[in-house]
């Protein structure tokens, strides 16, 4: 062996080395293949979708007991994306995507915490904070290295910065009338039908919204947020026949459901 083979198999064995030396480490759940990772575009969610797909049935239930047994990888995930907030470079279906599966996240999160309880709202109870009494306005959680909400990430981020409203058929607050929880991340490239999907399924599931021509009951979305439904010269009705099997007019005597905090659980 010449002098010069011996010095290029001594440099590419160095650089294997250091490469194995800097690898991330193997995640319990996540395929060794495929790290998660975040790059100018956006961050990779296929974590947070392997773990929905397990634990997250057909009807949006959660299994928290299963979930409880994969927080390794669920933490994982939740570094990711508290290491990586949106940046400009983003595309603006990337930076939806990222703030509706941190918020399903989180929530997920916040529910483990403090499992088993019947309902997130009893966790309200349980935080020893001075003026915060719901879970929704906790900052328990840190995103590019700002304390943050749930009530941050809805509010003052999404509803705030997005004008759309159809984030309200995404964000899950673990509630049986929430509308169903995905079980698959949302991404930049499906985010569109993803959202129109859940319109569809939360305005034609009856436990959620009763729509009609001459009476109609609705979720109580469509009363809390009734200003996003109805800005930019949009109305309630228009939203509900976009998606609804059921058609209702402006003549419609709308009421409201009762809502149910019933944790989803399985």
């Amino acid at each position: 062996m010449t002098i010069s083979s011996f010095c290029r198999l001594t440099a590419a064995a160095s650089t294997l080395l250091l490469a194995s030396a800097f690898a991330p480490p193997a995640v319990p759940g996540v395929p060794s293949a495929r790290p998660m990772r975040a790059t100018a575009a956006g961050i990779d969610h296929s974590a947070f979708d392997k773990l929905l797909k397990k634990h997250v049935n057909a009807k949006g239930l959660v299994d928290y007991k299963g979930w409880k047994a994969d927080q390794n990888a669920f933490n994982q995930y939740l570094n990711l994306l508290s290491k990586n907030p949106p940046a400009a470079s983003w595309s603006k279906a990337e930076q939806m995507a990222y703030w509706i599966n941190a918020y399903n996240a989180y929530t997920i999160r916040l529910i483990l915490d403090h499992y088993p309880v019947q309902s997130i709202k009893d966790i309200g109870s349980k935080i020893k904070i001075p003026f915060v009494t719901t879970p929704w306005a906790a900052k328990f959680f840190s995103i590019g290295g700002t304390k943050m909400s749930l009530d941050n990430i809805e509010h003052g981020t999404l509803r705030k910065n997005y004008d759309d409203p159809r984030i309200h058929f995404a964000l899950v607050c673990a509630s049986l009338s929430c509308p169903r929880l995905r079980n698959e991340a949302y991404t930049a490239a499906k985010l569109d039908s993803q959202l129109d999907d859940q319109g569809r399924d939360f305005l034609n599931d009856p436990g959620k919204n009763k729509p009609g021509k001459a009476t109609a009951q609705l979720s109580k979305y469509f009363d809390w947020y009734k200003g996003d439904w109805t800005s930019n010269g949009q109305t309630v009705v228009g939203w509900v026949n976009k998606y609804a099997a059921t058609k209702m007019d402006n003549a419609t005597k709308v009421t409201y459901l009762d809502y149910n905090w019933q944790l989803n659980a399985q």
